[in-house]
């Protein structure tokens, strides 16, 4: 798990510090960000935001998506993602 925490770590902190030529899409980033969040926090909890609030709905309902999938599987998710990248 450590070996994983660490990699998942540092694909994390390459995407928050992503310059240059890799610029993912919207899409992408909200893929990467509700892997990060089931990741670090587990299943979404709260109201869904209202249908105005278009960035958080988005969020939300891309993070609700990945409910009940385990922590160390959406790390593993995250850092396929982005070596599929590179």
């Amino acid at each position: 798990m450590s070996d994983l925490k660490t990699q998942f770590d540092e694909a994390v902190n390459y995407i928050q510090n992503a310059e240059g030529d890799f610029q993912p899409s919207n899409e992408m980033k909200l893929e990467f960000y509700a892997l990060y969040k089931q990741a670090t926090e587990g299943d979404v909890s709260g109201k869904r935001p209202g249908m105005m609030d278009f960035v958080a709905r988005a969020k939300f309902d891309a993070w609700d998506k990945l409910k009940g999938t385990p922590s160390e599987e959406a790390m593993q998710h995250y850092i396929d993602k982005l070596n599929a990248l590179k």
